[in-house]
């Protein structure tokens, strides 16, 4: 399905991960290590983890599959 790594760019993405419970990992646009854990939701805009909106367009997501 995904691979350990994949950028998530997608609605599809995010809801794939919601669905099969594959954890996601998010990066600011320095490269750093933001968060790691299960997505709870999303809209255009944001995503929900843990009940913080993170911003889509600003930070990057990462699939992380058997994490």
């Amino acid at each position: 399905m995904y691979t350990f790594g994949q950028k998530l760019t997608r609605d599809m993405h995010f809801k794939d991960h919601i669905r099969y419970h594959v954890p996601v990992q998010i990066y600011n646009t320095r490269g750093e290590h933001e968060n790691i854990g299960f997505i709870d939701s999303y809209t255009k805009y944001y995503i929900i983890m843990q009940g913080l909106r993170y911003n889509r367009r600003t930070l990057v997501f990462i699939s992380r599959p058997g994490y």
